[in-house]
């Protein structure tokens, strides 16, 4: 007779596995072409929507299997990819700026197992293919930037407070202050010190010249290049975001870069695209005091810029506001030109300084500026392109700034406006795209790229269950043959306990990748070593003359501790 345990115990075990079963069963089912219809900040996903995308797609005799909602976007999947990117193309035209159209991998798990929250784990980016990007953070720049805005905000103050100056300009990294006497210097001094306390100042005389000099503090250029890092990796969540990703992964590496992973991305040059540009727009008004064209002359206070169409621009510096104030944005077609257009929503501050500027100076003419920062290949004085000892480009980094558009203010702005002088709907969409999901804090350059395949990310799939198939027939066989009766019993656990661990990592949603595959192998490895110590354990209990009862449960009691010492020195490792 062997041992028997009580029926609680058996109900126990029974109430383990029902739900391990059900919850393991959705990762039998694989995935599908999908499409991700995402809102815009003006826009929700509700039924709707639903029956809009069910009609668009049934009008355009594109077959689908099922649309569903899932959290704050919809889902429509698919048979294959050719119907998934008509699909795309279809939804996109029905439904304009107001949602982001993606393509998407969707778990093709049977309603009934959706309904009980049963759906499979997440697949890595070396399982399931996708794109890895390494990107650099410009920290420099940002400091930079930080500057510019300070240089303005302290001519703003010395304006506001009536103080006269000769000159206010930035010049290697030190905001310097020319003042005509040093009362006038002191007095400027004691109110930046109040409104601008984070600035260190020192005092200088050249001649008739009072210099006061301002630099930020190493402990602010800290901050400010903290604080870079963060900002641009809500965006870079954000822009991810628009692209339908599920489960990315975003994460600070060292002080200087970024690492972005984004599993099932099947375009990924559209991710690339995305993701590394660093476009902006800021708002000038132009300075139309002084003419360019006829003295080739730029004044002080004012900058020259390229227009889009040819030509050349005079700016004044300060700034009106930038991409930072921008909420809102969506492309569109405007009702009298027929040409692409961006709907702006400004934020209070912007919306502020939009009315502030444009309020004094109807009639007059204000400037839309496209910045982006971009790598480029460096030439040298011959014209060739230079290379490293490796053979790869040398690139610098470039700010590329235009003027858009540069329109009459025919009436006092606010929070609402529209860009135009766009070259074509899609330029328009991506602006809007990146004006939506926030402006970098500082430039962003990919250093490394690494794309893996569906087809890479499914063979490694194949072999990681071969690897666990083999492992495990293996150990079945053994069992089998040399400890029959008991290991037909251990390989009926050995079953169980990888069907449990599947459940696990689909009820919590982990992301499963190739070291966790060969953590499962080591699993199937320690697991049988458990069942060996046992067995052995009772084969000795047997021969030192103990009835079978008696050798079961001495073996599984005294097995114990070199059983768990054997499984912490395995979650050690």
């Amino acid at each position: 007779m062997l041992n028997r345990y009580p029926y609680w115990k058996y109900l126990i075990i029974l109430a383990v596995l029902l739900p391990g079963f059900l919850y393991a069963l959705p990762n039998l089912y694989g995935e599908a072409p999908a499409v991700q219809i995402s809102p815009t900040r003006a826009a929700k996903v509700d039924t709707a929507l639903v029956s809009r995308i069910d009609q668009t797609l049934k009008q355009a005799g594109i077959p689908f299997i099922a649309t569903s909602i899932d959290g704050t976007s919809a889902r429509v999947r698919f048979a294959d990819e050719e119907e998934q990117l008509r699909a795309r193309e279809a939804l996109h035209l029905a439904l304009g700026e107001d949602f982001i159209v993606a393509l998407n991998l969707q778990p093709a798990t049977p309603h009934w197992l959706q309904e009980l929250n049963a759906s499979p784990m997440y697949l890595g980016l070396d399982l399931r293919g996708g794109v890895h990007f390494l990107m650099e953070v410009d920290v420099q720049g940002a400091v930079n930037g930080a500057l510019n805005r300070t240089t303005q905000d302290v001519k703003a103050q010395l304006r506001a407070a009536r103080i006269r100056y000769r000159s206010v300009d930035l010049q290697g990294g030190v905001i310097r202050m020319v003042f005509r006497d040093a009362e006038t210097r002191e007095k400027a001094e004691s109110g930046l010190r109040k409104d601008l306390g984070t600035l260190a100042y020192t005092s200088s005389d050249e001649g008739t010249d009072f210099i006061l000099a301002a630099t930020l503090p190493e402990a602010e250029r800290q901050n400010v290049a903290e604080y870079a890092m963060q900002q641009n990796m809500t965006s870079l969540r954000s822009r991810v975001n628009e692209l339908g990703v599920a489960e990315p992964i975003i994460q600070q590496q060292g002080s200087r870069r970024i690492v972005v992973q984004l599993p099932g991305v099947q375009d990924t040059a559209r991710a690339k695209e995305i993701l590394g540009k660093t476009a902006t727009l800021e708002v000038y008004l132009v300075d139309e005091k002084h003419d360019y064209a006829a003295t080739r002359r730029v004044p002080a206070g004012s900058r020259l810029y390229k227009m889009r169409r040819g030509g050349n621009i005079l700016l004044q510096r300060e700034l009106v506001y930038s991409g930072n104030n921008v909420v809102n944005a969506a492309a569109g077609i405007d009702n009298q030109s027929g040409g692409a257009v961006v709907h702006i929503t400004l934020d209070s501050f912007g919306a502020k300084r939009n009315s502030k500027f444009t309020g004094p100076n109807i009639g007059k003419r204000m400037a839309v500026v496209y910045v982006e920062n971009r790598s480029v290949a460096r030439r040298g004085a011959d014209g060739n392109l230079l290379k490293d000892e490796h053979g790869n480009l040398i690139k610098e980094k470039k700010v590329f700034e235009e003027v858009i558009t540069a329109p009459v203010i025919r009436d006092q702005l606010g929070a609402r406006f529209q860009i135009e002088g766009l070259d074509s709907t899609k330029e328009a969409r991506d602006l809007s795209l990146l004006l939506r999901a926030g402006a970098l804090a500082a430039p962003l350059e990919i250093i490394e790229e690494r794309t893996v395949g569906p087809s890479l990310g499914r063979d490694n799939i194949a072999q990681g269950f071969q690897s666990v198939l083999i492992g495990f027939l293996v150990v079945l066989v053994f069992m089998g043959v040399y400890y029959r009766a008991f290991g037909m019993v251990a390989n009926l656990a050995l079953a169980l306990n990888l069907v449990l661990i599947v459940a696990v990592l689909s009820l919590f949603q982990a992301t499963l990748t190739l070291p966790g595959v060969a953590g499962i192998v080591l699993t199937v490895g320690m697991a049988v070593d458990a069942n060996v110590l046992i067995f052995e354990r009772i084969r000795e209990e047997l021969s030192n003359g103990n009835t079978p009862q008696a050798a079961i449960h001495t073996g599984y009691d005294r097995a114990l501790s070199t059983i768990v010492d054997a499984n912490i020195t395995t979650l050690i490792a």
